[in-house]
């Protein structure tokens, strides 16, 4: 695959074309439309087998709704893009976090659906984007919404799942992994990230309220960041 550096502004570097290297984008050289249908589709299938235990961690520190609302959000969305004709993985994007928004209740909608809106603007437009890009509307997406929440890691919500997932993941790209590779050691990430949870106090949302009883409970937003994570490595992977 393509060697890359860090600039002095902090840019990953990749060679230019031609020089014979692999593109790391995915299998098959780039990241479409396809791939990010093949992504909402795993992560939908996920929070549906989990939408029992996604209800039960939200009963404990929130509105026990968080399993049926980010199943019914995923199957609107799924929907969308198999019945659209979306033309690269930016409006596939868009697409996405506009139907999660429309579709799930409460925080979760807008929540989720700013980090799938954030990255369809970072995306460049055309049929086909890199690794590199990815992961720098993945950057987007975070900063996106914790602009929306306020929250940092360590408030215990969703920022504590995606943050050390695309920190992993950028600087995994940067050491020179394939997509696949760096996106499996994300998914790690963000899973220990989620579970990191169990023993905060929320400082953000509904939990917040409860003070010192919402500590012992992992956070369901972070649970479900986790399974994005989980689902976009299975989405690359050959």
């Amino acid at each position: 695959m393509a060697s890359r550096r860090v600039d002095a502004g902090g840019r990953v570097v990749t060679p230019a074309a031609g020089d014979g290297s692999a593109d790391a984008g995915s299998p098959a050289g780039g990241l479409d439309a396809a791939f990010v249908r093949r992504w909402v589709a795993a992560l939908e299938a996920m929070v549906t087998d989990a939408e029992g235990r996604l209800t039960e961690l939200d009963a404990a520190i929130g509105d026990a709704d968080h399993g049926t609302n980010m199943t019914r959000g995923l199957r609107a969305a799924t929907a969308t893009l198999d019945a659209g004709s979306t033309a690269g993985p930016a409006d596939a994007c868009r697409e996405t976090g506009l139907a999660l928004t429309r579709a799930i209740g409460g925080a979760s909608g807008p929540l989720y659906g700013t980090v799938f809106v954030a990255m369809g603007d970072a995306l460049p437009p055309g049929a086909e984007v890199s690794a590199d890009e990815l992961a720098a509307a993945l950057r987007e997406g975070l900063r996106a919404v914790q602009r929306l929440g306020a929250a940092v890691a360590g408030d215990k919500t969703m920022i504590d799942a995606i943050a050390p997932a695309v920190a992993e993941l950028e600087q995994r790209l940067v050491e020179g992994s394939s997509l696949p590779e760096a996106l499996a050691l994300a998914a790690v990430a963000a899973e220990r990230g989620a579970e990191a949870t169990v023993p905060m106090r929320a400082r953000k949302g509904r939990a917040s309220y409860l003070g010192a009883r919402s500590e012992g409970h992992q956070d369901p937003g972070a649970t479900s960041s986790a399974m994005l994570f989980e689902a976009m490595s299975r989405a690359v992977r050959p």
